[in-house]
This record gives C-alpha cells, sequence and structure tokens, in this order.
C-alpha cells in the first residue's frame, strides 16, 4: 500500500511495534480478544449488523480489527453488505502485515483477499461475504473532513493518546462526529480524561466501561441526535 510506511519492532511472539510512536499495535496479552472486547462489544456487535452497516476506523495498523469484525460478521450469516473505511497515515508494508496476522490462524483465510488486495494496492478491498474495505491513505486530519461517508459504529484505535495525541484532538473528534449516523456508536481502548471531553464537546453522549486486561476503563459514546 502506497503512502509513508509504518516503521517497526518485533517482541516475543511477532507483535508489531511503532517505532515511531513507542507502542505496540495490538494488546501483548491477547489482541483479538482485545478487538473483540473494546471495538465489537464496545460499539453493540453484532447484534447490530444489518444489511448495509458501515463501520469506519481511525488506525488500520494490521487490519486485526477488521478481520475480527469480519469473523462476526460471517459468524451470524448476516445478510447483505457491510462497508469498512479505515484512515490510516502510516499503512504497514504487506509482509510485515502478513507476519503480524500469522500469529492469528484463526483469521488466516479472511486474511487471504486483504493481503492481496493490499501487495496490489486495490483502493478497495473485496473480503468477501459482501464485505467491502477501503483504507484511506493519509493524516485523518486532512483525510476525514473530506470523507462523504457516515458510518453506524466508530473502531478509534490510534496509538496511545500520550504518545500519539494528534489522532485524539478536539477538531479529529468532531469530524468523527459530523461522519457519525444517528445513533451511531464510537468506542475506543482509551479513557483519557481529554479524549472523553474531545467526544462530549463534539456532542456524543459519552460513558466509561471496564477496558480489557491492564487496562481499567475503556470509553464508549452515542450520537443521539
Amino acid at each position: 500500500m502506497q503512502g509513508q510506511q509504518a516503521e517497526l519492532d518485533w517482541r516475543t511472539g511477532d507483535v508489531p511495534i511503532s517505532t515511531r510512536f513507542d507502542d505496540p499495535y495490538f494488546s501483548l496479552d491477547n489482541g483479538l480478544a482485545e478487538t473483540e472486547h473494546v471495538f465489537l462489544q464496545g460499539n453493540g456487535l453484532p447484534a447490530r449488523f444489518r444489511d448495509g452497516f458501515r463501520i469506519a476506523e481511525l488506525g488500520f495498523g494490521t487490519g486485526l480489527n477488521m478481520l475480527t469484525t469480519l469473523a462476526a460478521w460471517r459468524a451470524i450469516g448476516a445478510p447483505g453488505h457491510l462497508h469498512l473505511t479505515s484512515f490510516e497515515a502510516f499503512p504497514m508494508h504487506a509482509d510485515d502485515m502478513r507476519r503480524a496476522l500469522a500469529g492469528y490462524p484463526l483469521l488466516a483465510a479472511l486474511a487471504a483477499p486483504l493481503l492481496a488486495g493490499w501487495t496490489a494496492n486495490a483502493p478497495r478491498i473485496d473480503l468477501g461475504d459482501g464485505a467491502i474495505l477501503e483504507v484511506i491513505i493519509g493524516d485523518a486530519r486532512q483525510t476525514l473532513p473530506q470523507w462523504e461517508g457516515t458510518a453506524d459504529a466508530w473502531f478509534l484505535d490510534g496509538f496511545s493518546p500520550a504518545k500519539n495525541p494528534e489522532l485524539w484532538q478536539p477538531d479529529l473528534m468532531q469530524a468523527v462526529f459530523n461522519h457519525t449516523a444517528p445513533s451511531g456508536t464510537v468506542a475506543t481502548y482509551t479513557a483519557a480524561g481529554f479524549v472523553r471531553r474531545g467526544l462530549a464537546d463534539a456532542g456524543f453522549d459519552v460513558s466509561r466501561q471496564p477496558g480489557y486486561g491492564r487496562k481499567r476503563h475503556m470509553t464508549v459514546a452515542e450520537r443521539k441526535k
């Protein structure tokens, strides 16, 4: 995938670490379980799935969140189409993505079309089972306000707010709100006060929920109107 490439280091178990932000791409304990807890359960999924459901994400990373979502979509036999859009400033090289996802053999069949499309720099990737993925490359502070879509659910999965504050600023949280459908939701692993305030000031109803693993709390939010 084109764009300024992610710079990586690796820890035991083939967990990718961003050297730019000094932060892992997913939980050192169990990235799959973290995704299910934070982003799926945090957004009330898969119960809310329907034909045409739209998910957007800040921080595509390895693609683990979207593949886990696709697995849930497939598991319940949801009909119709699932629209997935992610915003990524520093796309991972396909070989690095393949290495990171190799740690999740249950997702191997789902990962194959993603990796093929990613290697081919495809603007949209057909993941199968009615799911279409678009990854918008560039700084989300510029690309999200220009996006013409809206989401029923958001995954806010940038690196730690302490290390990557640019992806959590009030202006960007406002853009997330502006691109959220009525009754749409947001979930993120962080409970940082300035992130919660930014979401609330943008117009969301914000609350805390128990976090995953060593994180005591996470944040969920809803656009009521």
